[in-house]
Protein backbone atom coordinates (compact mmCIF):
# COMPACT_ATOMS: atom_id res chain seq x y z
CA UNK A 1 0.00 0.00 0.00
CA UNK A 2 1.26 3.47 -0.68
CA UNK A 3 2.13 5.64 1.87
CA UNK A 4 2.09 9.98 1.21
CA UNK A 5 3.25 11.62 3.64
CA UNK A 6 1.13 14.51 5.00
CA UNK A 7 3.67 17.60 4.36
CA UNK A 8 2.42 16.78 0.49
CA UNK A 9 -0.24 18.45 0.95
CA UNK A 10 0.12 21.38 3.37
CA UNK A 11 -2.56 22.32 5.63
CA UNK A 12 -5.00 23.54 3.59
CA UNK A 13 -4.53 20.86 0.98
CA UNK A 14 -4.45 18.37 3.53
CA UNK A 15 -7.93 19.78 4.20
CA UNK A 16 -9.64 19.89 1.16
CA UNK A 17 -8.07 16.45 0.09
CA UNK A 18 -9.89 15.49 3.60
CA UNK A 19 -13.10 17.12 3.13
CA UNK A 20 -14.29 17.42 -0.53
CA UNK A 21 -16.05 14.12 -0.65
CA UNK A 22 -18.41 16.08 1.89
CA UNK A 23 -21.86 16.80 0.38
CA UNK A 24 -24.15 19.16 2.17
CA UNK A 25 -27.29 17.96 2.96
CA UNK A 26 -29.21 20.12 5.42
CA UNK A 27 -30.80 23.36 4.51
CA UNK A 28 -29.41 25.05 8.06
CA UNK A 29 -25.86 24.70 6.14
CA UNK A 30 -25.15 28.06 4.31
CA UNK A 31 -22.06 27.51 3.94
CA UNK A 32 -19.37 24.64 5.27
CA UNK A 33 -15.72 23.75 4.96
CA UNK A 34 -13.70 26.60 2.61
CA UNK A 35 -14.01 29.94 4.46
CA UNK A 36 -13.16 31.36 7.76
CA UNK A 37 -16.65 30.01 9.09
CA UNK A 38 -19.03 28.19 8.63
CA UNK A 39 -22.31 29.78 8.48
CA UNK A 40 -25.81 28.29 9.69
CA UNK A 41 -29.67 29.08 9.71
CA UNK A 42 -31.81 27.70 11.87
CA UNK A 43 -34.77 30.16 11.94
CA UNK A 44 -36.98 29.40 15.12
CA UNK A 45 -34.97 26.21 15.67
CA UNK A 46 -33.01 26.37 19.24
CA UNK A 47 -29.25 25.67 18.69
CA UNK A 48 -27.45 22.68 20.23
CA UNK A 49 -23.45 22.23 20.89
CA UNK A 50 -21.37 19.72 22.32
CA UNK A 51 -17.80 18.62 21.95
CA UNK A 52 -16.06 15.31 22.48
CA UNK A 53 -12.30 15.33 23.09
CA UNK A 54 -10.49 11.73 22.12
CA UNK A 55 -6.87 11.09 22.99
CA UNK A 56 -4.83 8.05 21.91
CA UNK A 57 -3.72 6.05 24.90
CA UNK A 58 -6.21 7.40 26.77
CA UNK A 59 -9.72 6.98 25.04
CA UNK A 60 -8.71 4.46 22.38
CA UNK A 61 -5.77 2.17 21.32
CA UNK A 62 -4.91 1.57 17.81
CA UNK A 63 -3.32 -1.52 18.61
CA UNK A 64 -7.34 -2.84 17.66
CA UNK A 65 -9.25 0.11 16.75
CA UNK A 66 -9.10 0.57 13.11
CA UNK A 67 -8.70 3.91 11.93
CA UNK A 68 -12.37 3.60 9.79
CA UNK A 69 -14.30 2.45 13.01
CA UNK A 70 -12.28 5.17 14.92
CA UNK A 71 -13.64 8.02 13.13
CA UNK A 72 -17.15 6.51 12.41
CA UNK A 73 -17.18 6.14 16.22
CA UNK A 74 -16.11 9.59 16.84
CA UNK A 75 -18.51 10.90 15.15
CA UNK A 76 -21.52 8.80 16.68
CA UNK A 77 -20.66 9.79 20.13
CA UNK A 78 -21.15 13.52 19.45
CA UNK A 79 -24.25 12.58 17.73
CA UNK A 80 -25.69 10.78 20.71
CA UNK A 81 -25.20 13.56 22.92
CA UNK A 82 -27.56 15.80 20.77
CA UNK A 83 -30.04 13.18 20.44
CA UNK A 84 -29.83 12.99 24.24
CA UNK A 85 -31.12 16.78 24.32
CA UNK A 86 -34.31 15.01 22.69
CA UNK A 87 -32.52 17.01 19.21
CA UNK A 88 -31.10 15.95 15.78
CA UNK A 89 -27.60 16.74 15.12
CA UNK A 90 -27.17 18.96 11.68
CA UNK A 91 -23.36 19.87 11.65
CA UNK A 92 -19.76 18.87 12.81
CA UNK A 93 -16.09 20.18 12.69
CA UNK A 94 -13.42 18.13 12.97
CA UNK A 95 -10.23 18.73 14.58
CA UNK A 96 -7.14 16.57 14.33
CA UNK A 97 -3.13 16.61 15.83
CA UNK A 98 -1.38 14.03 14.11
CA UNK A 99 2.03 12.63 15.11
CA UNK A 100 4.31 12.05 11.64
CA UNK A 101 3.95 8.12 12.28
CA UNK A 102 0.75 8.72 10.94
CA UNK A 103 0.10 9.03 6.54
CA UNK A 104 -2.28 10.70 4.17
CA UNK A 105 -3.66 7.64 3.66
CA UNK A 106 -4.50 6.77 7.28
CA UNK A 107 -6.24 9.89 8.05
CA UNK A 108 -8.21 9.18 4.70
CA UNK A 109 -9.51 5.65 6.50
CA UNK A 110 -10.13 7.88 9.72
CA UNK A 111 -12.43 10.57 7.26
CA UNK A 112 -13.95 7.39 5.35
CA UNK A 113 -15.42 6.30 9.16
CA UNK A 114 -16.85 9.73 9.74
CA UNK A 115 -17.89 10.16 6.10
CA UNK A 116 -19.98 7.09 6.58
CA UNK A 117 -21.65 8.20 9.92
CA UNK A 118 -22.57 11.56 8.05
CA UNK A 119 -24.23 9.95 5.65
CA UNK A 120 -26.14 7.79 8.21
CA UNK A 121 -27.58 10.21 10.22
CA UNK A 122 -28.03 12.99 7.58
CA UNK A 123 -24.80 15.19 9.22
CA UNK A 124 -22.82 17.75 7.36
CA UNK A 125 -19.11 18.16 8.03
CA UNK A 126 -18.71 22.19 7.95
CA UNK A 127 -14.95 22.68 9.06
CA UNK A 128 -12.09 22.29 11.65
CA UNK A 129 -8.96 22.18 12.31
CA UNK A 130 -5.53 20.27 11.43
CA UNK A 131 -1.93 20.43 13.81
CA UNK A 132 1.07 18.35 14.61
CA UNK A 133 0.79 16.45 17.18
CA UNK A 134 4.14 14.97 19.19
CA UNK A 135 2.13 12.36 21.14
CA UNK A 136 0.08 10.70 18.65
CA UNK A 137 -3.59 10.75 17.45
CA UNK A 138 -5.83 13.84 19.33
CA UNK A 139 -9.55 13.97 18.02
CA UNK A 140 -11.88 17.16 18.61
CA UNK A 141 -15.24 17.15 17.06
CA UNK A 142 -17.98 19.36 17.77
CA UNK A 143 -21.76 19.03 16.79
CA UNK A 144 -24.17 21.53 15.94
CA UNK A 145 -28.01 20.10 16.66
CA UNK A 146 -31.01 21.63 16.36
CA UNK A 147 -34.23 21.26 19.02
CA UNK A 148 -37.70 22.09 19.18
CA UNK A 149 -38.72 25.19 21.50
CA UNK A 150 -40.33 23.46 24.62
CA UNK A 151 -39.54 19.81 23.37
CA UNK A 152 -35.43 20.28 24.40
CA UNK A 153 -34.79 17.42 27.56
CA UNK A 154 -32.44 18.18 29.99
CA UNK A 155 -31.47 16.30 32.99
CA UNK A 156 -33.41 18.38 35.68
CA UNK A 157 -36.45 17.68 34.86
CA UNK A 158 -37.41 13.90 36.51
CA UNK A 159 -40.14 13.94 39.13
CA UNK A 160 -41.13 11.58 41.55
CA UNK A 161 -43.05 8.62 40.14
CA UNK A 162 -41.66 8.92 36.88
CA UNK A 163 -40.65 5.59 35.09
CA UNK A 164 -36.65 5.22 34.37
CA UNK A 165 -36.34 3.87 30.91
CA UNK A 166 -33.62 2.45 29.40
CA UNK A 167 -33.01 1.95 25.08
CA UNK A 168 -31.31 -1.66 23.95
CA UNK A 169 -29.02 -3.57 26.07
CA UNK A 170 -26.00 -2.63 28.62
CA UNK A 171 -22.36 -3.84 29.56
CA UNK A 172 -21.84 -5.33 26.30
CA UNK A 173 -19.33 -2.34 25.11
CA UNK A 174 -17.68 -2.76 28.09
CA UNK A 175 -17.15 -6.43 27.46
CA UNK A 176 -16.48 -6.21 23.72
CA UNK A 177 -13.76 -3.85 25.35
CA UNK A 178 -12.67 -6.52 27.76
CA UNK A 179 -12.26 -9.09 25.08
CA UNK A 180 -10.39 -7.22 22.64
CA UNK A 181 -7.67 -6.14 25.92
CA UNK A 182 -7.42 -9.98 26.55
CA UNK A 183 -6.70 -11.22 22.69
CA UNK A 184 -3.71 -7.80 22.87
CA UNK A 185 -2.04 -9.58 25.95
CA UNK A 186 -2.40 -12.69 23.98
CA UNK A 187 -0.54 -10.49 20.82
CA UNK A 188 2.16 -9.15 22.73
CA UNK A 189 2.86 -12.41 24.30
CA UNK A 190 2.76 -14.19 20.50
CA UNK A 191 2.69 -11.99 17.39
CA UNK A 192 2.09 -14.90 15.41
CA UNK A 193 -1.38 -15.75 17.66
CA UNK A 194 -4.82 -14.88 15.92
CA UNK A 195 -7.36 -13.26 17.85
CA UNK A 196 -10.36 -15.22 19.10
CA UNK A 197 -13.49 -13.47 18.45
CA UNK A 198 -15.65 -16.56 17.34
CA UNK A 199 -19.31 -15.75 18.20
CA UNK A 200 -18.53 -12.30 19.49
CA UNK A 201 -19.71 -10.31 16.94
CA UNK A 202 -21.79 -7.79 18.50
CA UNK A 203 -19.85 -7.28 21.71
CA UNK A 204 -16.60 -6.12 19.40
CA UNK A 205 -19.16 -3.98 17.11
CA UNK A 206 -21.09 -2.42 20.30
CA UNK A 207 -17.35 -1.51 21.18
CA UNK A 208 -15.95 -0.78 18.11
CA UNK A 209 -18.94 0.74 16.00
CA UNK A 210 -21.35 2.06 17.99
CA UNK A 211 -25.03 3.30 16.93
CA UNK A 212 -26.68 6.50 18.41
CA UNK A 213 -30.29 6.37 19.32
CA UNK A 214 -31.95 8.51 16.30
CA UNK A 215 -34.72 5.85 16.34
CA UNK A 216 -35.61 6.41 19.65
CA UNK A 217 -36.14 9.66 19.32
CA UNK A 218 -38.30 9.69 16.43
CA UNK A 219 -40.72 6.56 17.91
CA UNK A 220 -40.95 9.00 20.93
CA UNK A 221 -42.00 12.40 18.60
CA UNK A 222 -44.68 9.94 16.54
CA UNK A 223 -45.90 8.81 20.32
CA UNK A 224 -46.20 12.37 20.99
CA UNK A 225 -43.69 11.40 24.52
CA UNK A 226 -41.32 13.96 25.61
CA UNK A 227 -39.39 12.70 28.20
CA UNK A 228 -39.29 14.75 31.85
CA UNK A 229 -34.97 14.04 31.96
CA UNK A 230 -32.79 12.35 29.40
CA UNK A 231 -28.84 11.61 28.89
CA UNK A 232 -26.69 9.24 26.86
CA UNK A 233 -24.99 6.35 28.70
CA UNK A 234 -21.33 6.87 28.29
CA UNK A 235 -19.82 6.37 32.05
CA UNK A 236 -22.55 3.91 32.83
CA UNK A 237 -25.66 3.20 33.92
CA UNK A 238 -25.32 4.19 37.70
CA UNK A 239 -23.41 7.37 36.71
CA UNK A 240 -26.09 8.76 34.45
CA UNK A 241 -29.02 7.95 36.97
CA UNK A 242 -26.59 9.67 39.94
CA UNK A 243 -26.54 13.15 37.58
CA UNK A 244 -30.59 13.01 36.65
CA UNK A 245 -31.14 12.42 40.22
CA UNK A 246 -28.87 14.87 41.62
CA UNK A 247 -29.94 17.75 39.21
CA UNK A 248 -33.78 17.18 39.51
CA UNK A 249 -33.27 16.47 43.29
CA UNK A 250 -34.87 13.09 43.55
CA UNK A 251 -33.95 9.63 44.55
CA UNK A 252 -34.60 6.39 42.92
CA UNK A 253 -35.20 2.60 42.79
CA UNK A 254 -34.11 0.82 39.98
CA UNK A 255 -34.53 -3.37 39.10
CA UNK A 256 -31.68 -5.68 38.65
CA UNK A 257 -34.10 -8.17 36.83
CA UNK A 258 -34.97 -4.94 34.52
CA UNK A 259 -31.54 -4.44 33.31
CA UNK A 260 -31.31 -5.12 29.86
CA UNK A 261 -28.58 -7.32 29.11
CA UNK A 262 -27.51 -9.38 25.80
CA UNK A 263 -26.39 -13.24 25.69
CA UNK A 264 -22.70 -12.48 24.07
CA UNK A 265 -22.04 -10.08 27.27
CA UNK A 266 -23.19 -12.66 29.66
CA UNK A 267 -21.19 -15.24 27.67
CA UNK A 268 -18.09 -13.12 27.78
CA UNK A 269 -18.43 -12.09 31.39
CA UNK A 270 -18.47 -15.80 32.67
CA UNK A 271 -15.48 -16.07 30.60
CA UNK A 272 -13.93 -13.57 32.44
CA UNK A 273 -15.39 -14.88 35.53
CA UNK A 274 -16.44 -10.67 36.42
CA UNK A 275 -20.17 -9.49 36.67
CA UNK A 276 -22.34 -8.68 33.80
CA UNK A 277 -24.50 -6.67 36.51
CA UNK A 278 -21.96 -4.37 37.16
CA UNK A 279 -20.55 -4.46 34.22
CA UNK A 280 -24.02 -2.85 32.80
CA UNK A 281 -23.94 -0.91 36.01
CA UNK A 282 -20.84 0.63 35.27
CA UNK A 283 -19.22 0.15 32.17
CA UNK A 284 -19.82 2.92 30.34
CA UNK A 285 -19.79 3.40 26.22
CA UNK A 286 -22.82 2.03 25.60
CA UNK A 287 -24.08 5.14 24.12
CA UNK A 288 -28.21 4.27 24.63
CA UNK A 289 -30.48 6.60 26.12
CA UNK A 290 -31.67 6.74 29.41
CA UNK A 291 -35.28 8.75 29.94
CA UNK A 292 -37.80 8.96 32.25
CA UNK A 293 -41.23 9.79 31.38
CA UNK A 294 -44.70 10.04 33.29
CA UNK A 295 -46.48 7.25 34.72
CA UNK A 296 -49.03 8.44 32.30
CA UNK A 297 -46.77 7.63 29.32
CA UNK A 298 -46.72 3.82 30.63
CA UNK A 299 -48.96 2.28 27.43
CA UNK A 300 -46.89 4.29 25.08
CA UNK A 301 -43.37 3.08 26.54
CA UNK A 302 -44.39 -0.89 26.16
CA UNK A 303 -45.16 -0.51 22.76
CA UNK A 304 -41.83 1.32 22.07
CA UNK A 305 -39.44 -1.65 20.35
CA UNK A 306 -35.44 -1.56 21.93
CA UNK A 307 -37.04 0.68 25.35
CA UNK A 308 -37.20 -0.59 28.48
CA UNK A 309 -38.62 0.37 32.05
CA UNK A 310 -35.80 -0.65 34.69
CA UNK A 311 -37.67 1.73 37.91
CA UNK A 312 -38.59 4.55 38.73
CA UNK A 313 -37.85 8.04 40.48
CA UNK A 314 -38.63 8.50 43.89
CA UNK A 315 -37.97 10.84 46.49
CA UNK A 316 -34.70 12.17 47.60
CA UNK A 317 -34.75 11.06 51.16
CA UNK A 318 -35.34 7.62 49.70
CA UNK A 319 -31.50 7.60 47.92
CA UNK A 320 -30.50 5.72 44.77
CA UNK A 321 -31.23 1.97 45.29
CA UNK A 322 -30.73 -1.12 43.17
CA UNK A 323 -32.86 -4.15 44.42
CA UNK A 324 -31.74 -7.39 43.64
CA UNK A 325 -33.23 -10.04 42.95
CA UNK A 326 -33.84 -11.29 46.35
CA UNK A 327 -35.10 -8.15 46.70
CA UNK A 328 -32.46 -6.28 48.33
CA UNK A 329 -31.12 -3.00 47.99
CA UNK A 330 -28.14 -2.00 47.31
CA UNK A 331 -26.93 1.63 47.05
CA UNK A 332 -26.21 2.47 43.61
CA UNK A 333 -22.58 4.34 43.48
CA UNK A 334 -20.95 6.31 40.48
CA UNK A 335 -17.73 3.96 39.37
CA UNK A 336 -18.10 4.62 35.54
CA UNK A 337 -15.25 5.34 33.07
CA UNK A 338 -13.16 8.47 34.49
CA UNK A 339 -10.66 9.74 32.10
CA UNK A 340 -9.38 12.23 34.58
CA UNK A 341 -8.22 9.12 36.94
Amino acid sequence: MSRTDISKYGEFGLIKHLTEKFKITNESTLKGVGDDAAVFDYKNKQILVTTDLLLEGVHFDLVYVPLKHLGYKSAVVNFSDIYAMNGRPKQITVSLGVSKRFSVEDLDELYAGIHLACQNYGVDLVGGDTSASMTGLTISITCIGEGEKGKIVYRNGAKENDLICVSGDLGSAYMGLQLLEREKIVFNANSEAQPDFEGKDYILQRQLKPEARKGIIEALAEKGVVPTAMMDISDGLSSELMHICSQSNTGCRIYEDKIPINYQAVVMAEELNMNIVTAALNGGEDYELLFTVPMQDYDKILTMENVGIVGHITKPDLGLNLVGREGEEIALQAQGWNSLK
